[in-house]
């Protein structure tokens, strides 16, 4: 694997993401007692101890950023106050906002979770998950901004922004372009991704998409259900993710597992957004699906050591891949 060229040539693609925006919003405090109305923690946010980041697929915006491209969301949000500070976080880690299509009434998806003794203890969601309004305007905008792209990622949060006839148009128009796409999926319009380059869901996505429940532990229990899956979609490949245990492969020439690289899971938050990135990077630099994996195993292995959702660097992935191939 020549890892210093691909990573060189990372910095030359331009990856364009469609899919839901959300702003991930942090409180961080500590524990010291529960609370006498209730039997709940009372977490004491301390001053000034709370964030908001770029989530969903801006974070895999922000990851392929990190990694050197040129990366190009495309997404929907609404004329709410989360809207401007999700203009303002997008200008803040300089990624363009001429793929943001706002439309009036929406929500702007948020995610406040709650963090206290290093643990993840609670999620507020406030959203608009009904598919959007402005179909015909946003499919117009992604076709404009296809030129010179290397790879497309449909990142679904099942938000309402990748619709069935959103994803069929932009595979097609893909596929016409000789344009590799990469799916993380959702159980919502999980088998309408027909003729998409490279599938990413993980054990549950892929066990509600097609009501199964193969055995972790079983190699042949899994590539059954990846190979039914593969071919119902006409995908040229699955990249199951199978969280501690790894990364499971399968295409028409076969399957392979790759096993998980870190030992020290604390928060698995962002780890499929920074795979999806991985691999599309892969794939716009037409390296193998084996080398691929790989890579993109090793990470959401990285990721998986943070708390949070945060992004992986260039030299933090070519540094931990050097060390783990040897080379």
């Amino acid at each position: 694997m020549n890892l210093t060229k691909y990573f060189h040539d990372f910095k030359s693609k331009r990856i364009l993401i469609v899919g839901d925006a959300i702003i991930d919003t942090y409180l961080w405090g500590e524990i010291h007692r529960m609370s006498p109305e209730a039997p709940v923690p009372v977490v004491d946010v301390a001053v000034n101890q709370n964030d908001s980041r770029l989530g969903g697929a801006a974070n895999v915006a922000l990851n392929l950023k990190e990694l050197g491209a040129e990366s190009i969301l495309c997404t929907v949000i609404g004329n709410d106050n989360r809207g401007i500070i999700f203009e303002q976080l997008m200008q803040e880690q300089g990624l363009s906002l001429e793929g943001m299509l706002i439309s009036n009434g929406r929500k702007t998806t948020t995610k406040t979770r709650v963090i206290a003794d290093n643990k993840h203890q609670l999620r507020i969601d406030e959203e608009d998950t009904y598919p959007i309004k402005v179909e015909n305007q946003f499919y117009n905008l992604i076709e404009k901004l296809t030129h010179n792209i290397d790879a497309i990622i449909l990142q679904d949060y099942n938000k309402g922004v990748l619709t069935e006839t959103i994803i069929e148009k932009i595979i097609s128009l893909a596929n016409s372009k000789n344009i590799p796409t990469v799916v993380d999926p959702k159980k919502q319009n999980f088998l309408s991704y027909k003729e998409c380059t490279l599938f990413k869901p993980n054990l549950k996505e892929i066990n509600e998409g097609l009501n199964t429940n193969p055995d972790i532990n079983n190699f042949s229990e899994i590539e059954e259900t990846t190979s039914k899956l593969r071919n119902i979609i006409s995908a040229k490949a699955i990249l199951l993710t199978l969280s501690n245990k790894g990364i499971f492969l399968n295409t028409r020439s076969g399957s392979k597992i790759k096993e998980s690289t870190t030992s020290n899971v604390i928060d698995v938050s962002g780890a499929g957004d920074t795979v999806v990135s991985v691999a599309a990077m892969c794939l716009a630099c037409n390296i193998d699906f084996e080398e691929l994996a790989i890579l993109s195993n090793i990470a959401g292995g990285i990721v998986c050591e943070k708390v949070g959702v945060v992004p992986i660097t260039n030299k933090e992935l070519l540094d931990r891949a050097k060390k783990l191939l040897d080379v």
